[in-house]
C-alpha cells in the first residue's frame, strides 16, 4: 500500500485525483466532480505540489466528514474512508465511485471534473445528464408536429434504405416502421422525425474562404437531415480540388483533396452528436490548406479527444435516435468505430493531419494539410542549443516533450494531452518563452514553436 500511495504522490494530480491539506467545503465539491466523471481519489494532508504535511484525525473524526458529505451532496453520496500512514504521518484517502444517476450536486451547485481541476456544470449539460442517466436523450422528446407535416416522399426513400441494408426487419406500414424505430413515441412525432424528415431551424452553414475575413462562396442547408448531408456533401466537392492520376490502368484515378470517407464521416458525426438545444448552426470553413467542421456540443460521458484518438472509448450517443436511424441507413456504425475508421483512412495522406479539439461546449474538428518538408512529428531542423542548468519538470517537460516533436501543436491541443487547463498551459508557455526555452517563427496560424534549450 504504501509503495502505491508513494507511486500516487509522483503522478501529481489529475482527472482522477486530487490533494487537500485539510478536509472542508472544497473536498466535498470534488466529491460530486468525481461522482459526476468517472470516480476518482482525494489525498487529505497532502499539498499540491504533493509533499506529504499530514494531519490529525481520529476515527471520530471520520465519522463527521462521512456526515459531511452525506448532508451535502443529493443524491447522498457514500465514500470510502481510509486512514493511512507514510513517513511517519498520517494523511487520509477519500475514494469516490462515478455515480449511475447524474449529475450529483453540493449545497445545490453541479460539479464535473476537467483535466486536475472541478468546474460548475451548466444548465445544459445538467439536463444532458440526467437524460443520458435515465437512457434517454434530446430527440427523443415529441413536438406538436403530426405525420402529415413529413415530407411523405423522404419517409419512403429512408425506408427503401433501410431495406437495402438489411440492419433491421420493416413493415409494409410506414407509420408502423416509425413506430418500430422511436421516431413516434406514445402517438406523437419526436423531435428526431422532425430533423430527419420535416422543416425545423437548425441549418449547416459552410462557407469556402481565401482569407479569414474573404468568403469566396457559401451556402446555409436548413434541409431535413436525410437529405442536408448529401447536399453539404455536394457543396464540399465543389469546393475543394479535385486531380487525376494516370496509372496505366484503363481508368484514371481521382484523388481528393481531402479523404471524402474522412469528411463524411466527420459531417454525420456533427449532425448526430450536435447539441440541438443550441440554435447555432453547424459551421464548416473550407480553407486552402485546411477545414474545420465545428457543432455545438462538447465531447459525452467525460471523454477527452485523445479518447478518441486513441480508440480506446464507449461510444456515446447525445442524440439516440438520429444515432439510429443513420446507423440503420448504413452510415454509421454505434460502437465507436468512427475515429478508427478516420485514421486508417488518413494512414494514405502522410500529408494530412487529423485535428479534434473540444472547448466551451463546441467540437472542432478537421483536416490541415502539412507541407512534407516539415510533417507533423518530424524533430526540429534547429539543433537545441543552451542546456539548461536545472532540468524542466513535470508540465513544463512534457510542453517541451510535445513540442520536440510536433512543433505545429496548439496550446489547446497540449493541453488535452497533459489534462491541464488552457490558462494553465498558456501560463507555462510564457514562462517558457521569458526564459528564452521555446520561441515562435512565424504567426500564430501556419507557423511553429521552435525549442531553443533543454
Amino acid at each position: 500500500m504504501l509503495s502505491s500511495i508513494n507511486e500516487i504522490l509522483k503522478s501529481g494530480e489529475s482527472q482522477r485525483l486530487e490533494f487537500k491539506e485539510s478536509f472542508g467545503k472544497e473536498a466535498i465539491e470534488t466529491v460530486t466532480a468525481f461522482s459526476n466523471s468517472s470516480g476518482g481519489m482525494i489525498l487529505i494532508g497532502i499539498n499540491k505540489n504533493g509533499s506529504v504535511k499530514g494531519i490529525s484525525v481520529t476515527e471520530e473524526i471520520i465519522k463527521e466528514w462521512t456526515n459531511e458529505i452525506k448532508q451535502a451532496t443529493q443524491p447522498q453520496i457514500f465514500t470510502q474512508i481510509n486512514i493511512i500512514e507514510i513517513h511517519n504521518k498520517t494523511i487520509v484517502s477519500i475514494t469516490v465511485q462515478e455515480y449511475p444517476v447524474k449529475p450529483v450536486s453540493c449545497k445545490g451547485k453541479f460539479y464535473k471534473r476537467t483535466g486536475a481541476s472541478n468546474h460548475l456544470i451548466t444548465v445544459n449539460k445538467i439536463v444532458e445528464m440526467q437524460l443520458y442517466s435515465l437512457n434517454s436523450s434530446f430527440d427523443s422528446f415529441t413536438v406538436p408536429q403530426t405525420i402529415s407535416d413529413l415530407q411523405a416522399e423522404l419517409t419512403e426513400k429512408f425506408f427503401k434504405q433501410l431495406g437495402n441494408t438489411g440492419r433491421i426487419k420493416l413493415y409494409e406500414d410506414p407509420l408502423m416502421n416509425l413506430k418500430k424505430i422511436g421516431l413516434i413515441k406514445d402517438g406523437h412525432l419526436t423531435f428526431a422525425a422532425l430533423l430527419l424528415f420535416g422543416e425545423h431551424n437548425t441549418g449547416i452553414h459552410i462557407g469556402r474562404f481565401k482569407t479569414p475575413d474573404v468568403i469566396i462562396d457559401d451556402i446555409l442547408i436548413k434541409s431535413p437531415l436525410i437529405d442536408a448531408v448529401d447536399e453539404a456533401m455536394t457543396f464540399i466537392k465543389k469546393n475543394i480540388s479535385l486531380r487525376y492520376d494516370f496509372t496505366g490502368e484503363l481508368r484514371r484515378k481521382e484523388t481528393w483533396q481531402y479523404p471524402l470517407p474522412v469528411i463524411r464521416e466527420l459531417l454525420l458525426n456533427a449532425v448526430i452528436h450536435k447539441d440541438y438545444r443550441n440554435p447555432t448552426d453547424i459551421i464548416i470553413k473550407i480553407f486552402d490548406d485546411h477545414i474545420r467542421i465545428v457543432n455545438p456540443g462538447s465531447l459525452m460521458g467525460g471523454l477527452k479527444p485523445e479518447d478518441l484518438l486513441k480508440g480506446d472509448y464507449i461510444a456515446i450517443h447525445r442524440n439516440k435516435l438520429l444515432a439510429e436511424a443513420f446507423y440503420l441507413r448504413g452510415d454509421i456504425e454505434k460502437f465507436g468505430t468512427g475515429f478508427f475508421r478516420i485514421r486508417k483512412e488518413m494512414e494514405n495522406y502522410p500529408e494530412l493531419h487529423f485535428v479534434l479539439e473540444s472547448f466551451n461546449e463546441f467540437t472542432r474538428t478537421g483536416i490541415d494539410f502539412i507541407p512534407q518538408d516539415n510533417p507533423q512529428g518530424a524533430p526540429l531542423k534547429t539543433p537545441l542549443k543552451t542546456p539548461l542548468k536545472t532540468p524542466l519538470k513535470g508540465t513544463k517537460a512534457l510542453i517541451i516533450e510535445i513540442l520536440t516533436k510536433q512543433p505545429i501543436a496548439t496550446q489547446e491541443f497540449i493541453a488535452t494531452q497533459t489534462g491541464k487547463s488552457i490558462y494553465t498551459i498558456k501560463e507555462h508557455f510564457k514562462w517558457l518563452t521569458d526564459h528564452h526555452i521555446i520561441k515562435r517563427i512565424g504567426p500564430d496560424k501556419g507557423g511553429h514553436w521552435e525549442v531553443i534549450s533543454e
